[in-house]
C-alpha cells in the first residue's frame, strides 16, 4: 500500500553543507545494439514499468521485446544522437553546469537506467565535498507515476541506503503544479505562439490505466467516472493523468489560450489499456478535421530525448504531414531555459533559507 505523501518541515540549522542531484530517466551508453538491449532490459524490468510477476516480466521483456525491439530502438536512436552522445545526457548535463553556476553546493547527475547511477553520483558529491550534510535529489519529472518519478525516488533510496551514505537524502517533489515550474514552461512557449496555428497538442508520455488506479490510495476515485480528474481527491497527490491535465490547466490559463485551441493526448504506448487519446492516433486524425497547422509540446519531459526528438519531431511530423497537415511545429522541453534554472535554483535557496515547501517527506 502506498504510503500518504506529507509535505512537512524537517529542521535544519542554517549553513548546512547541502549538494544537489538531478535525476533523468537514461540512456544507452551507445547507439550500438548491445547497449540498447543492455539499456531496454533494465528499464523494462522494472517491477514499476511492467508490474507483472517477475517470471513472466523476464520472459516478456527479455524473450520477446527487448530482442525485438533493441535493434529497431537501435536505428531511432542513431537519427537523434549527437557527436556529445544521447541528447538527454547532453541536455542533462548542461543543466547541470547551468545550475551549478547558480548555487554554492556541488551538482551531480544521476539517472535512473544506465549511466552514470545514483551510487555514482553519490560517491562523486562526497569525492567534491566529503564533509556534505545533505543531498537534495531533484528528479526531473514533473508528474508523479509509479514508472517514472517514483521508481526514480525508489531507486535512489536503494542506492542510498545499500551503501549507508553518511548525509541525509532528500527529495523535491513533483511540480507539475508548481507556480516557477509554470511560469518556465509558459516563457518557454512564448516565442512559439506568436506564429499562426489552429491547435497547441500538449503530448503528455502514457502510462497504463492499471498504473492509474494502483496508485489510487483510497481504491475507488481514480478511473471511476468522468470527471475524477476534476473531483477534489487526495489521490490527486498521485495520480498521473489528474496532473497532466492540471498542468495543461495552469499552462493555458497563463497564456490566455482558449479551449478550442489546445488539447491532450498520451505517446509511447505500449501494449493495451493505455491513457488515450493516443498522439499518434491524433496526428493522423487532426487534419482531417481541420487543425492544418499544429503546435505540439511535450510537458511531461524536461530533456529533450528519443521521445520527442524523434517519435514526436520526426515521426509524428510525418504522420501529420502525410494526413494533410500544412504546418507542424514541436516547441522544445525546457532544457537549460534560463527561467527553468532560475527554478530549479530558486528550491534549493528556498530550502536553504528554511523553506520547505518543496520537499517531499
Amino acid at each position: 500500500m502506498r504510503q500518504e505523501i506529507s509535505f512537512v518541515y524537517n529542521e535544519k540549522q542554517m549553513g548546512t553543507k547541502r549538494a544537489v542531484v538531478l535525476m533523468n530517466l537514461g540512456s544507452p551508453d551507445s547507439t550500438e545494439v548491445k547497449d540498447v538491449k543492455r539499456y531496454l532490459s533494465q528499464f523494462l524490468m522494472d517491477e514499476r514499468v511492467i508490474d507483472y510477476p517477475y517470471l513472466l516480466r523476464k520472459i516478456l521483456v527479455d524473450g520477446i521485446i527487448v530482442p525485438f525491439r533493441s535493434p529497431k530502438s537501435a536505428e531511432a536512436y542513431k537519427t537523434i544522437w549527437t557527436k556529445e552522445g544521447s541528447p538527454l545526457v547532453v541536455f542533462t548535463k548542461q543543466l547541470q553546469a547551468a545550475l551549478q553556476a547558480r548555487v554554492a553546493g556541488p551538482v551531480e547527475i544521476a539517472m535512473r537506467y544506465g549511466n552514470p547511477s545514483p551510487t555514482i553520483a553519490f560517491d562523486n558529491l562526497l569525492l567534491r565535498q566529503p564533509d556534505i550534510e545533505e543531498v537534495i535529489a531533484i528528479p526531473l519529472y514533473p508528474h508523479y507515476a509509479m514508472s517514472s518519478y517514483e521508481t526514480a525516488v525508489e531507486y535512489a533510496k536503494e542506492c542510498y541506503h545499500k551503501k549507508k551514505y553518511p548525509f541525509k537524502l532528500t527529495f523535491i517533489r513533483p511540480i507539475y503544479n508548481n507556480v516557477a515550474y509554470i511560469n518556465a514552461m509558459v516563457a518557454n512557449m512564448q516565442s512559439y505562439l506568436l506564429k499562426e496555428y489552429d491547435q497547441i497538442l500538449f503530448s503528455y508520455h502514457g502510462i497504463p490505466e492499471r498504473h492509474i488506479k494502483k496508485s489510487d490510495i483510497t481504491g475507488k476515485h481514480c478511473l471511476r467516472s468522468g470527471n475524477c480528474c476534476e473531483v477534489s481527491s487526495a489521490t490527486h497527490n498521485y495520480c498521473y493523468r489528474h496532473q497532466c491535465f492540471e498542468t495543461t490547466k495552469l499552462i493555458t490559463e497563463k497564456l490566455a489560450i482558449p479551449s478550442e485551441k489546445y488539447s491532450v493526448s498520451f505517446q509511447s504506448r505500449l501494449g493495451k489499456g493505455w491513457l488515450q487519446p493516443f498522439t499518434d492516433i491524433r496526428l493522423a486524425e487532426m487534419p482531417k478535421q481541420g487543425i492544418k497547422k499544429l503546435l505540439i509540446i511535450c510537458p511531461a519531459f524536461v530533456s529533450d530525448c528519443l521521445e520527442t526528438l524523434e517519435e514526436i519531431d520526426e515521426r509524428g511530423r510525418v504522420t501529420f504531414m502525410e494526413a494533410g497537415g500544412e504546418q507542424y511545429t514541436m516547441i522544445p522541453c525546457l532544457n537549460t531555459h534560463p527561467v527553468w534554472v532560475d527554478a530549479l535554483s530558486g528550491w534549493i535557496q528556498s530550502y536553504s533559507a528554511e523553506n520547505k515547501e518543496m520537499i517531499l517527506v
